[in-house]
């Protein structure tokens, strides 16, 4: 295999909309570049990039697929990508490591949700953009009000470079304004007949070329002096123009294509080459410090991990790109982030689960390794020169829905915890921890369909059943007064017996608050809870009535019932506790008495204090198209938001509100549902407060009725 240099790659994210056709597109492409023999179908269930177990049975991919291509001399490296919301890690991921995303439209359907989601992450990431329409051979194709549509969504930079002019059935030829020729494709791929443009269609042929070529020529001072001095460009000058305007963002251009027929494949892998910049003139990604990383093959090596996979046979690979320097076949290089060394023993240029062996990786280029000991995603490799330098990492965003999962099997509970971090590992955006507070181990991802594909792996791969619930809420227990309580704990039962009385003043705890000035303060022990909040342990005995070797037994009394709150069992915050008198026994007096004496003492108060039941709120933002803000406010407002405001950003709305947490379930289903999946939504916790009366009276009778159902 040819090693490539940084100056022959081309690295593309094939994004947008479910069911726009990129797995085909892909598919089309591995054929033009000679990759595969025969083209084969996601309907067939036979094509390289859908080639995973749940993807075959879902006809839909899941994650993302790393594949390559070589076209005229360059390797043009491909990451297909999934359309839906649910795995917008997979397209953000890929998006890290591409040069240029390749934004797939559905003729049929124009601008969807998934175009919408994907193209803010492109934006924010900074990425040029390339849009390919496809399906052009569909009875209900509508390439002009495709293009209405993505010029209304993302401004005048869209230009056309392809049009077709027979979209339908019996789709064969488009107009290349590029080329200034009729390019006519035979079915099935293969070189296109190329004509001289229709009379008829030239009129329309100029209007988009001279769009393009001002376009190109505000891309770079001298082109703009050459057009002011010319009225045109040379086609030297264009192709320049047009590279310099992908790669700086100043111009997006529409091509066409029939990726299912094969038809316009091969002139927009042509146009990949031709026109689509190399990673050395793109914007350089940053290190972790802010400095631009050059893709100079002169430097150390530094290569970033930006996703893993575990293949069956082979077990777990690791993809990278190279950013500086290059690696050689049995490389010992440094893991960055853990300080781990590793030798990377094999090198592979991956399609798919087809796999080609390489001696050696460029700067710029995209490969694989295996079997890495301590190494996953967003971890950079370096050669130990440059141990100190990272790739910024991959920005995944916040989990956004999440379930209660439990093994039904109590043997497969322990199994099922290694495989989810296993999950983890592979899918940074699929987050899952054992809560010790709520007693449940708690799954996370970015929606309904991302939890039902780890649940589906689960029990299909890993044979492990397992059943989703509702998840607990974290509630936080507290009081609004104070309170006294006194508590003896006595037990006599033959020989030496238990005794330990307490008594005790709770207050609520509030920051800059004086002590109380009823019972003096001897000693004052402050405790950061680590669930929040805290715990003001007050000594204030006076005439040794409590020997002071008996107050960690006491304050270990009050902390076990604090970790399980009088009231629902959650967790107690925010508490002064002041123990101001009690009594021993010579003989009986021991740790445990006073622990339990201090435990009862502790719960009577608490629960004469005023207590009150506090719930955690989460900032909650919602882009939602202007036609359906209306359904999406009046469902927040069913679930007690508070509105804090809204802002206009193009054609949507984004609102932020506060919203309580138990009001959050399956909230993603649906606000699918209100804006036909063309909202999206991301939330974060913001603060703990008191619950309504309404509700905190639910809460109390829920636990009661529980509590009763354990005895």
């Amino acid at each position: 295999m040819k090693v490539y240099q940084t100056k022959e790659l081309k690295n593309l994210a094939l994004v947008g909309g479910a069911k726009a056709g990129k797995t085909t597109l892909a598919e089309a492409m591995l054929f033009e570049g000679g990759l595969i023999k025969r083209r084969g179908s996601v309907d067939d269930k036979n094509s390289v990039s859908d080639y995973r177990e749940v993807e075959l049975e879902r006809q839909a991919s899941v994650s993302s697929t790393v594949l390559y291509a070589e076209y005229a001399g360059k390797k043009i490296n491909i990451i297909d990508a999934p359309g839906f919301d649910d795995f917008i890690g997979e397209v953000i991921a890929a998006l890290k490591v591409a040069d240029t995303a390749v934004m797939v439209i559905n003729s049929q359907n124009g601008v969807e949700v998934g175009t919408e989601i994907t193209w803010r992450q492109i934006k924010q990431l900074d990425k040029p953009v390339v849009f390919l329409v496809n399906q052009l051979e569909h009875e209900k194709t509508n390439f002009d009000e495709a293009v209405r549509q993505m010029k209304a969504q993302f401004g005048d930079k869209v230009l056309v470079a392809q049009y077709p002019t027979n979209a339908g059935h019996g789709f064969d030829s488009v107009v290349d304004v590029l080329k200034m020729k009729l390019f006519k494709f035979p079915v099935g791929g293969g070189n296109a007949e190329v004509l001289d443009i229709p009379d008829a269609e030239k009129d329309q042929a100029e209007e988009y070329r001279n769009a393009i070529i001002e376009a190109a020529a505000e891309s770079d001072e001298a082109l703009m002096e050459a057009f002011f001095e010319n009225g045109t460009l040379s086609e030297e000058e264009l192709a320049r123009g047009i590279n310099q305007g992908i790669a700086t963002r100043t111009m997006f251009p529409i091509m066409c294509a029939s990726a299912k027929n094969n038809q316009g494949v091969a002139r927009f892998m042509e146009f990949v080459t031709e026109n689509l910049p190399s990673p050395l003139e793109v914007e350089p990604t940053k290190d972790a410090e802010g400095n631009p990383l050059t893709f100079d093959e002169g430097k150390e090596t530094l290569a970033f991990v930006f996703k893993t996979a575990v293949e069956p046979h082979l077990g777990e690979l690791s993809f990278f790109k190279v950013f500086e320097g290059s690696i050689a076949e049995s490389a010992d290089l440094l893991n960055a982030n853990t300080g781990s060394k590793e030798r990377l023993s094999q090198l592979f240029l991956v399609a798919g689960k087809n796999r080609t062996k390489v001696e050696k990786v460029m700067a710029g280029d995209i490969a694989a390794t295996i079997k890495l000991k301590d190494t996953n995603t967003n971890n950079t490799l370096t050669t130990s020169k440059n141990q100190g330098t990272k790739v910024s990492d991959i920005v995944f965003p916040a989990p956004k829905y999440r379930m209660a999962v439990k093994a039904k099997t109590t043997g497969d509970e322990e199994k099922l915890g290694t495989v989810l971090r296993e999950m983890n590992n592979i899918d940074p955006t699929l987050l899952f921890e054992q809560s010790k507070e709520l007693k449940q181990m708690i799954l996370s991802g970015q929606g309904e369909m991302h939890l039902n594909v780890a649940k589906w792996t689960l029990e299909t791969i890993h044979k492990i059943d397992v059943e989703f619930f509702a998840p607990k809420i974290p509630y936080r227990e507290t009081i609004t007064k104070n309170a006294k309580s006194m508590y003896r704990h006595k037990k006599q039962s033959g020989g030496a017996g238990q005794f330990g009385e307490v008594h005790m003043m709770v207050e609520a705890y509030e920051e800059g608050k004086p002590n109380q000035t009823e019972f003096p303060v001897r000693k004052q022990d402050v405790h950061e809870l680590s669930w929040g909040g805290k715990l003001v342990f007050n000594n204030c005995i006076v005439g040794g009535s409590i020997d002071a070797r008996f107050m960690p037994a006491i304050l270990k009394g009050i902390m076990e019932k604090m970790e399980e709150g009088p009231l629902t069992g959650s967790y107690a915050r925010d508490i002064i506790v002041n123990i101001y008198d009690g009594k021993m026994h010579p003989v009986d007096s021991n740790e445990i008495s006073f622990k339990l004496a201090g435990r009862n003492a502790f719960k009577d108060a608490f629960k004469n204090a005023g207590p009150k039941i506090m719930e955690p709120i989460y900032d909650v933002e919602v882009m939602v198209p202007e036609e359906k803000m209306g359904d999406v406010m009046t469902d927040l407002q069913g679930r007690r938001a508070l509105i804090m405001g809204m802002e206009s950003e193009g054609n949507y709305q984004r609102i932020k509100a506060k919203v309580p947490l138990a009001e959050m379930n399956r909230y993603s289903t649906t606000l699918s549902s209100l804006t036909s999946g063309r909202a999206t939504y991301g939330l974060k916790f913001a603060e703990y407060q008191q619950v309504p009366m309404d509700v905190q009276e639910q809460l109390l009778k829920a636990y009661e009725e529980e509590q009763k159902e354990e005895e």
